[in-house]
């Protein structure tokens, strides 16, 4: 008398029992509208609580056996549309014989009430069952058709977000790797010079080198390392650089206990030190010193980067992004806009009386 909704194939991400109680709900309200029709409509019986058996009967069926062959003949793969509506059709008309001897027994009516039935108006009760399920199985098909839909956009978006996310990588490798040669020629260009003139100090100088290439090794080829890696490699920067400037450089690093685990994307720091020496420090006669600090501010990251050399130029150093003296504020820019979007920035502003103070604010990453 009515037929069960089907859920022709859910959608991936859905539980097995959430589908199958959800098909049940729907089945239940289609049972109740085809009694309402066959009492009210086809008036093929005026008592509403008999044919509502009836319907459930048919409709409850009708569900098993959808559901039961989906799963044994398909499982998870789609079905053509065509064969899985004349298997609808099979099941319909199994569920319409079956649903009505349990209704019979249900209600104690004699075994010949079968046939009663079906001889009033057989017909229609057969067009009805065939029609609800085609129609609520072809509605469920579309409902699983669409959320395939909905899948399939996530993945293209997942792969989409996958390949941008291996861009940036490739533009932030690159970036990175214009640091590394810019430090390295300075200091051999200092090594060549000393060779000749303190051999001595010169092999000094290049047994440190080998030391910070090492610490360098392995934070350079990294996406992410911590503030105690980071200060770490920076001693090891600066007491090279102290080496080649003698007594005109002094350093102090100040990292705290609490932040010495925090994540940072690494070789930040590094430009900020050799920009603050090279333009700052080296082309003073006295020289000066260099203070790197980290604090934390609410839920920014402050990192710290204070000289006493001669100052800011007439022109602001974050202006320039092409010049190859100010690669290494040019490139922290671009890395900390690929990195954090407009969450981090830098500043560079006057140290009074003299030198410079340039200032890293990043988010804290959890």
């Amino acid at each position: 008398m009515n037929p069960a909704p089907e859920t022709a194939l859910p959608p991936a991400a859905e539980p097995l029992a959430r589908r199958l109680l959800r098909t049940l709900y729907i089945n239940l309200g289609i049972d109740i509208i085809c009694a309402v029709i066959v009492t009210y409509v086809m008036r093929i019986s005026d008592r509403f609580l008999p044919n509502l058996v009836f319907s459930l009967c048919i409709g409850l069926t009708a569900m098993v056996l959808i559901e039961a062959g989906r799963s044994l003949i398909w499982r998870n793969a789609m079905p053509r549309k065509a064969h899985f509506l004349a298997f609808i059709l099979i099941a319909a008309g199994i569920a319409q014989f079956l649903g009505i001897r349990l209704a019979n027994q249900l209600l104690g009516l004699p075994t010949d009430n079968f046939s009663m039935y079906m001889n009033v108006s057989g017909l229609g009760l057969i067009i009805l069952t065939v029609s609800v399920c085609i129609g609520a199985t072809l509605f469920f098909w579309n409902l699983s058709t669409l959320a395939e839909l909905r899948n399939q956009a996530a993945s293209e978006r997942a792969r989409a977000v996958a390949v941008e996310k291996q861009a940036l990588q490739a533009q932030l490798q690159m970036l990175q790797a214009q640091i590394e040669p810019h430090m390295l020629f300075n200091t051999l260009a200092t090594l060549q010079s000393l060779i000749a003139l303190d051999a001595a100090r010169a092999q000094q100088m290049l047994d440190q080198l080998i030391h910070f290439l090492r610490a360098s090794l392995s934070s350079s080829r990294i996406e992410q390392t911590t503030l105690a890696q980071e200060f770490s490699l920076m001693e090891a920067y600066l007491e090279l650089m102290s080496l080649r400037m003698g007594s005109r450089l002094s350093f102090e690093l100040q990292l705290p206990a609490a932040l010495r685990d925090t994540v940072i994307a690494p070789m930040l720091l590094q430009p900020l030190v050799e920009n603050a020496i090279k333009h700052g420090l080296e082309p003073k006669i006295e020289g000066g010193r260099i203070e790197v600090s980290a604090s934390r501010h609410g839920q920014l990251l402050l990192l710290d980067v204070c000289d006493t050399g001669l100052g800011l130029a007439p022109e602001p150093l974050q202006a320039p992004a092409s010049h190859s003296s100010h690669i290494g504020l040019s490139n922290i820019h671009e890395r900390l806009q690929a990195l954090y979007g407009a969450q981090a920035s830098l500043s560079v502003k006057p140290n009074l009386p003299h030198g410079v103070i340039a200032q890293l604010q990043l988010p804290i990453q959890s």
